[in-house]
This record gives structure tokens, sequence and C-alpha cells, in this order.
């Protein structure tokens, strides 16, 4: 194994977003720490706004926010720009090569009346003096935020040729103390930027390892309210919550199949922690595992037919890939790492053509991507103590948890380790993210 460290006119679209109607709480803080030194230069020009009353909100802000973010691009800054075009007709594509700019975002927002809005926005090439895509919306106050973000993810598309993942979810666990000292535990998702976020469950009992279905309408998760863990579902919309097992022993780290019909999970209930599948329609469990080793942690393939998980039967936790049908296990695991004293936690790429992992070198604890194909593991982070790596929809980004200045917080970084920034809470500590899958509406 080898290791290294390291379209012409506007499109009319009427928007229909469905929004979570819950109190928002303290939001994460977005923090820059490293984006790609080829990064594309690009000036997204604020929108035209010509009602007397106050914008609603400032889109452009939020898009340059979400390119930057990624860190493929290079946004100008507003006190740079030369001119600022609404029309495609008002640009001076000259000045804006002068300024070594590739693309150019510009747009109008038009109050309707009645708390509708219309957005126009245009993607130009400044070397070609031409249009990219356009397109038209219909919106409220409230649905401009996440508007945004899918403008970016268009953007993202027509430029780089890949889905953006701007308009998605983040879940996570936040850890705070109360006035007596005691800990509070909170399920909490968000927008993939931090903002809007909002608290799904709280207890005093550890709560860990939330799981988004694929149609990103339910998290399942693991909690100890009961005084031992057991798997939960809870809609993230109707807020409606099913206990999903209650066998005795451990009942740890759910995962749901792609198809979203069936559920993997480590069970202790026969003695040893074993990984189990679930068929959530009849509720009946199919053993996969059988070893004398502790078996945790599975997660899908995306064509459903294996898993990974991680197991001690070597000695040390490593990662395994098991075959599985409706009927549980099929054949014997295989042995997917090798090096390291500790590889666990595995999660898998969009694509099944890698899987990240948390990588335990000389008892620091990183992140770490195999690709399958090469067989080659590369090292993306330099923390002490990082954990809990997910793949972004789209496979080019990863959300992990570590820590800064004494307190858990969040970070992303691209799969290639190139560009990373972190999210943080004013106070507690955020910690076991998963980063939702697209939005289905």
């Amino acid at each position: 194994m080898i290791i290294k460290k390291i379209k012409p006119g506007f499109i009319i679209v009427i928007l229909s977003l469905l929004t979570i109607s819950a109190p928002a709480r303290a939001e994460l803080t977005i923090d820059i720490t490293l984006w790609l030194d080829n990064a594309t230069r690009i000036a997204v020009v604020p929108f035209e706004w010509r009602s007397p009353s106050r914008i609603p909100l400032k889109m452009t802000d939020v898009i340059s926010a979400d390119l930057k973010r990624s860190g493929q691009f290079a946004p100008m800054s507003e006190a740079d720009m030369i001119e600022l075009p609404h029309a495609s007709s008002d640009v001076n594509y000259a000045s804006w090569r002068n300024s070594k700019m590739k693309y150019l975002v510009i747009g109008k927002l038009h109050s309707l009346g009645r708390d509708a809005y219309r957005v126009q926005f245009q993607l130009l090439d400044v070397e070609k003096g031409s249009q990219v895509t356009g397109h038209s919306f219909q919106a409220t106050s409230k649905q401009l935020r996440r508007l945004s973000h899918h403008i970016s993810d268009l953007i993202f598309e027509a430029i780089t040729g890949e889905r953006g993942a701007f308009d998605t979810y983040l879940a996570y666990i936040t850890v705070t103390k109360d006035r007596k000292g005691q800990k509070r535990y909170r399920l909490a998702i968000s927008d993939s930027d931090g903002y809007n976020e909002q608290i799904l469950f709280e207890s005093s009992m550890p709560i860990v390892r939330p799981a988004w279905s694929p149609d990103g309408k339910k998290l399942a998760y693991v909690s100890y309210a009961t005084g031992r863990p057991q798997i939960y579902v809870q809609n993230i919309f109707t807020r409606q919550t099913q206990r999903l097992t209650d066998f005795k022993g451990s009942n740890l780290s759910p995962s749901w199949s792609p198809d979203g019909r069936r559920m993997a999970m480590s069970l202790s209930k026969d003695g040893n922690a074993e990984i189990y599948i679930m068929d959530l329609s009849t509720r009946k469990l199919h053993r996969v595992t059988r070893s004398y080793g502790v078996d945790i942690e599975p997660a899908w393939f995306p064509d459903g037919r294996s898993l990974v998980f991680t197991s001690d039967r070597g000695g040390k936790p490593q990662i395994y890939r098991q075959s599985v049908d409706s009927r549980g296990g099929v054949g014997r695991a295989q042995r997917l790492t090798f090096d390291g004293v500790e590889n666990l936690r595995a999660s898998v790429s969009p694509d099944g053509k890698r899987i990240t992992m948390v990588h335990n070198i000389g008892g620091q604890y990183r992140i770490a991507v195999l690709d399958l194909e090469a067989d080659q593991l590369s090292i993306l982070t330099e923390g002490r103590l990082d954990e809990s790596p997910g793949f972004a929809p789209n496979g080019g980004m990863l959300i992990y948890a570590t820590s800064a200045k004494g307190r858990g917080v969040l970070a992303a970084i691209s799969s290639d380790g190139r560009a990373s920034h972190k999210l943080r809470l004013q106070q507690g500590d955020v910690r076991e993210p998963a980063w939702s899958p697209y939005k289905q509406d």
C-alpha cells in the first residue's frame, strides 16, 4: 500500500423550498484556514436592489462565502471591484480581464410585494465575454438564504462540472454545561455553512452517531437516555421520534442502507458486539459478522451489496469489508487496512471508490482517505485527536471533528487535503458531524 501525506438566456424557475419551523439557536462560526493556491478567481457583484425598504438578505455574501469555503474559488472583495454591473450589457470585460478575474456573477433582486421576491443571476465567462448560465427564481424572504446556496451549487457545477453541495445540512452533537456544571447534550442540524441551527433532541445523557436517511428527512442516532445505548430515529421536519432498538447490551452505530429500507448496526445482544442488518419494515434482524473480536461502526457501499466496519479480530482495530445480501453476511470479510497502529470509523465516498477513516499513527489520530483502486492511503490532517470523518454528498469535501484551544470543533477538508475550514460554537463543544445527502423536496 502506498501512503502519502498530504447556457445562454435566463431559465425561469419557481423554487419551492421546504423550511423547518423551529426556533434557531447559536450558530457555528466558520474560519477559513487553507484554500487552493490556484483557486479560480471570481467576482460576485452585489445584486441590484432598488426598493426603498431594507434588503432582506445580501445574497451575494452567502454565495461568495460558499464558493470560498469550497477551496476552489477566490472571490474578489467588494471593495476591490472596479464596477458594479447588474446586466451583461453593462459589463466592461476588458477591465475585468485586467483584474485577472476569470468569472463574473451579476444579478438583481426585485420585491414583488407580500413577501415575494424575484431573483435573477448570470454567470459570465470574462475571458470569452459570454454567459455561461443564467437563472431566475421566485422565493419568500425565508427562502432567500437557501436559494443563495442553490445558486452557489449552480455556479459550482457550471464551472467545475461537479455537483455542488452547499444546499445541504450538517448534523452534529453539541455539549455544554448548565449553571450546576452538569453536561447537556443536544442533537442539532444546520445549513452547510452553520446558519439556521435547529435543536432536535436534548438530554443530560450522551447522544452519539447521528446518521442521515438517504432522503435526508430522518436522522438515526444513539441515545443513553435510559442508561444504556439505544438507537432512535427522528423525522427532522415533524420531530416524530421512535425507538428502533431495545436489545440487551449495547445498541450502536446505526447506518442506513442506500435504499433506506435497511439499517446496519452493532449489537451485543448475544454477548459479543457483532454487525447486524435490520429490515426497517419488519424489524427482522440478519446477522452479518461472526468473530471473536469486537465488530462495530458499519457503513454501506453505495450499491448496497457490501459494508465496511471496524473490528479488532486481528488484535488492533482495523477496517474490513463484508459482502451482504438479504440474509446477512456473504463469504469472509476482507481486511482493507494494514498501515498504522489502528484504523477505525470508516465512511464510504458517494462513488464507492474511497473510504475515509481515523488513522492512528504514533498515537496521533488523524483523518485519512484510502483509494481502493490504487491501494493508496493519504493522510489529510495533522491534529492529535481528529475523529468522525464523513464525505459530503458530492465527495469533494470531508467533515470531521477535532479540537481547537481545548474545545471540540468541526472541520471540513477537501478530499485531496488542499483546502480546509473550521466551524465552531461560541461556547461548548461540537462533535460527531454527519453531512446530509442532497435535499429532496
